[in-house]
């Protein structure tokens, strides 16, 4: 079952755009108080007259159920055992269109069955579309990534409203030497009528748009964002600010003609779905694009008193709020403390598919926690990342969830005093695991396939309980050597520094950082100022 996460992000890389020919694509699971095991579900069989049940992805309510196929896929995260990937982020659109009365299946069952269903990206789409169209859908307005080790598509889809079967959707093939992505706002505006390599969609997605009054002119200049989702401060701010903030790093040409839109200027030169990059892309340039909080930009959050007297580059939540009757709001960057957990997908033509397909997982937010590998065979989720080991109500050292939250709580209150200390960590094992991937999946090359499979998912498993030791390691130091807002001294070697006796040596008090200490002054005055 799949939690609420309705303020998500997806990046998105061709092959082409890749530096190793990967296709990469990446997803945050947003939303505050999931809690978000790595889903495994092994391949089978299944006899004829078996149904599927439908949990509704944020109540866990049942829904009903649909007919099961003779053979469902093994799936590893949000990737199926064929490397097909699906992501996503919901962008709401037109709030009429919902129909949670007799659409039987939400956002979070389409990803699970399309993935169960299909060996290619094409086939997903075909799967998904056909399936809201049989039994109608719960959810509001969607954007999907779907792809596969060849190619990456956006699928944008949004019902007919209350008790009208099916779907209004488009999917476009993003170019394999571009980038791309999403972040719960629609991003697709015209698109190729008659381009069927490229670009697929419900035969009504006009016409019904003309039905409902939403749209007039020519079907050329049909735009699916304009008619299902309005531009509004919040779609661009909260949500194209974050693609445009990618683009920004990583486009072939000048994105400040780009940023009064993404600033909220409803008026501003559309973001374009896609772009060259200026540079090959990696994997680990997408895990760190996941990290970001719009430094070097505008929009950076480390440039006003809201970052805290440590220089916190997140805010608390709700996004506005008000003060003496005037509406104010904080930024939404990609990186966002209320991540359940991040997934970069990265899929290989060229390698079997039981090598090719990797997820690289975190259970946090991607700037405070480490990406592990898992592979899309393996049958058992690793401990720290099982369903089974903890859960939304229940702290464990063992759960990844869990421990990873405990650090980066921690780590946001003085953030630019402990952070060093996490990013050492987390940049040294990440660098260990990209290390170690090519050697690894060479030995796995050499073997037969269910020989290939155990060994990626003891690696898998070795790799994520190795992890959680660092990280629980982390967690004891940062305790140990940040109490009381002080800082025991350590020595070249990492060790405490102690008196002969054998206590700790006078610990060091690093007090406020010199940009608060003037706020402070400029706020109260002389109030504190020490007698001359």
């Amino acid at each position: 079952m799949f939690n609420s996460a309705q303020a998500c992000t997806n990046l998105i890389v061709g092959k082409k755009a890749s530096k190793d020919g990967s296709v990469i694509i990446s997803y945050s699971q947003d939303d505050y108080g999931s809690f978000e095991p790595l889903r495994v579900i092994p391949a089978a069989d299944h006899p004829a007259g078996t149904m599927h049940p439908l949990y509704h992805y944020e109540s866990g309510n049942y829904l009903g159920e649909i007919p099961e196929v003779a053979h469902t896929y093994g799936v590893v995260g949000l990737m199926n055992e064929f490397q097909v990937s699906i992501h996503e982020t919901t962008y709401g659109g037109r709030a009429e269109l919902t129909d949670t009365i007799s659409g039987l299946i939400d956002y979070g069952s389409l990803m699970v069955l399309g993935l169960q269903r299909s060996k290619t990206a094409r086939e997903a789409i075909e799967v998904m579309t056909s399936l809201v169209d049989t039994y109608g859908y719960e959810s509001e307005g969607e954007s999907f990534t779907v792809a596969d080790p060849n190619e990456a598509w956006i699928l944008e889809m949004i019902g007919k409203g209350p008790g009208r079967k099916g779907t209004v959707w488009v999917a476009v093939r993003i170019p394999d030497d571009c980038i791309s992505g999403h972040a719960n706002q629609s991003r697709i505006h015209q698109f190729p009528l008659k381009d069927k390599k490229n670009c697929l969609y419900a035969k009504d997605v006009i016409s019904f748009a003309r039905e409902k009054g939403y749209f007039s002119g020519k079907d050329a200049d049909f735009s699916f964002a304009d008619a299902y989702a309005p531009l509004d401060f919040g779609a661009l701010r909260y949500c194209e600010a974050r693609i445009w903030s990618y683009y920004n790093k990583w486009a072939d040409e000048d994105m400040n003609p780009y940023l009064p839109y993404a600033m909220g200027d409803t008026k501003g030169q559309v973001l374009p779905l896609y772009v060259k990059p200026k540079a090959l892309l990696s994997v680990q340039d997408v895990k760190d694009m996941m990290r970001d909080h719009y430094e070097g930009t505008p929009l950076a959050l480390t440039e006003d008193i809201g970052m805290g007297p440590w220089e916190m580059p997140y805010r608390p939540t709700p996004l506005s709020f008000e003060v003496d009757g005037k509406k104010y709001f904080n930024e939404r960057p990609i990186s966002t403390q209320q991540s359940a957990c991040v997934y970069v997908s990265q899929m290989r033509s060229w390698l079997p598919n039981h090598i090719g397909g990797v997820t690289w997982f975190a259970n946090d937010d991607a700037n405070m926690a480490v990406f592990t590998p898992v592979y899309c065979n393996m049958t058992q989720a690793p401990e720290c990342y099982d369903k089974n080991t903890a859960d939304a109500f229940h702290f464990s050292t063992r759960s990844a969830y869990w421990v990873e939250n405990w650090v980066s709580n921690m780590v946001y209150l003085r953030y630019n005093l402990l952070f060093p200390e996490l990013q050492k960590v987390r940049d040294k094992l990440e660098k260990d695991y990209n290390s170690l991937q090519d050697d690894v999946e060479g030995k796995a090359a050499s073997m037969s396939k269910e020989e290939a499979i155990k060994h990626l998912s003891a690696y898998s498993h070795r790799v994520a309980g190795a992890m959680m030791d660092e990280w629980n390691q982390l967690a004891q130091l940062i305790i140990v050597k940040y109490n009381d807002m002080a800082v025991k001294r350590m020595d070249e070697k990492g060790q405490y520094e102690k008196t002969p006796g054998g206590n700790p040596r006078p610990v060091l008090r690093p007090g406020y950082p010199e940009s608060f200490k003037r706020e402070i002054i400029k706020q109260t005055g002389d109030r504190y100022k020490l007698p001359q």
